[in-house]
């Protein structure tokens, strides 16, 4: 079993004189049916919906569901808005990528079972992860209400702003603890990775100044460029006989989504101080190899901290946290960078507000394909005469580079083997 990551599913494997005959990820979770679950609800009720598709990830489905109906209510919040939205969303970042590279991955590099085990040996470092991913969890408490399935966020804005004595006292905070985001840049560059370069197409929201969070316009590593609405277009979403989940394909094939592409494409966004930090940790950037994700969640936990504090340093003041809303038909396409990847979202309108049609696309559905390519080449590098114990932990570290939240996209692992 892979306690490791959200979901169920298991992993077929069949081998004929030592080359990979078939290879499936089946997920059979059964469909929770979020889609459905919004139709005839009222715009101003998806936010909170939405929220809980993931528990990890709540922000990122708000956002992207307020930017497509904002987008097609013709809403612009104002900077305020966008920028605290930002301070929000930098919030999930660093306290769901602090979850998995202390509780979910780090085990893996240095054998432990999981991060008890792990911490026992290495305390300083899981007391230092559990205490950024707790800053993360502040910060979008201080704008969201709580740090579950926050409900601070809607469309046109905020429920409320938060005072400014709460603002000062996390800020101090963000501040201190940029040097322990620091360090841990640091300490994942140092972990021994496996030498795995692949090819691949990186697919991220790419914005014209900053580095892509809770808007932007849509790249590929291949040179599309193109707006939420014309997602449609490019990106197809299908179905596998194995598996209860879509998966996802742009020009016929897999693509990836997550914090390497988005470090991939938009490196340049950076400021200065941490595109040199990412030339000290010694991997090369553009990175082709998947187990350099845990280096970019580390990267992007020091760029979410950092942003957190500039932002609630030079932006925070009074103003009115909401625009008014005045709902009209039509369909809004919205998305946003989740810690997994982009998120895009789509709703069909009536007039009065409500939600005739909902489509969401999370980034784990857009990674399935990926995924299993992945799973296929490293495991034939990393040799298929290993026993089954010994394949089954490596197709866990493999699966956990992309900290896949399968109940989103629709315990695992179960790795059912035949050698032929």
């Amino acid at each position: 079993m892979l306690a490791r990551v959200e979901g169920e599913g298991a992993l077929h494997l069949r081998t004929r004189g030592g080359a990979i005959e078939e290879l499936t990820l089946q997920i059979y979770e059964p469909p929770r049916l979020f889609e459905k679950f919004l139709e005839g609800r009222s715009y101003e009720e998806v936010p909170d919906m939405v929220a809980r598709i993931c528990g990890i990830c709540p922000v990122a489905y708000q956002i992207s569901a307020v930017n497509a109906l904002e987008s097609l209510f013709g809403i612009d919040p104002g900077p305020w808005v966008h920028a605290m939205r930002r301070v929000l969303y930098c919030g999930e970042w660093i306290q769901s990528h602090c979850l998995h590279i202390h509780l979910l991955a780090a085990p893996d590099y240095f054998g432990y079972e999981n991060a008890f085990a792990m911490a026992r040996d290495y305390p300083d470092i899981v007391r230092r992860g559990l205490g950024l991913q707790g800053l993360g969890n502040e910060i979008m408490s201080l704008l969201g209400g709580r740090s579950v399935h926050p409900i601070g966020i809607k469309v046109g804005g905020f429920h409320h702003a938060p005072h400014a004595s709460e603002v000062d006292a996390l800020l101090t905070k963000l501040l201190a603890a940029l040097p322990e985001s620091e360090a841990l840049v640091h300490w994942t560059a140092r972990i021994p990775m496996p030498d795995d370069d692949q090819t691949f197409t990186c697919v991220a929201m790419r914005d014209a100044e900053e580095y892509p969070i809770h808007r932007g316009h849509i790249r590929t590593s291949d040179g599309l460029a193109i707006d939420a609405t014309e997602y449609d277009r490019h990106f197809t979403e299908y179905q596998v006989a194995h598996s209860t989940a879509l998966y996802s394909r742009y020009q016929g094939g897999p693509y990836l989504v997550g914090p390497l592409a988005r470090l991939n494409l938009n490196r340049d966004r950076l400021p200065a101080p941490i595109q040199q930090l990412m030339h000290d940790t010694g991997v090369t950037w553009p990175s082709r190899n998947m187990f350099n994700s845990m280096v970019a969640r580390a990267i992007e936990v020091h760029y979410a901290l950092s942003e957190a504090a500039c932002l609630l340093q030079s932006h925070f003041h009074d103003s009115t946290p909401a625009v008014a809303v005045t709902p009209r038909a039509g369909v809004g396409y919205g998305c946003s960078e989740a810690p997994r990847g982009m998120l895009w979202h789509r709703y069909r309108v009536d007039d009065e507000g409500r939600i005739l049609e909902a489509r969401i696309v999370p980034p784990t559905s857009q990674n399935q394909a990926r995924i299993e390519e992945d799973l296929r080449r490293s495991l034939e590098d990393f040799g298929l005469q290993h026993s089954d114990e010994e394949l089954r932990l490596h197709c866990e570290k493999v699966i956990r580079n992309y900290d896949p939240c399968i109940s989103c996209a629709t315990h695992f692992l179960k790795l059912h083997a035949e050698r032929l």
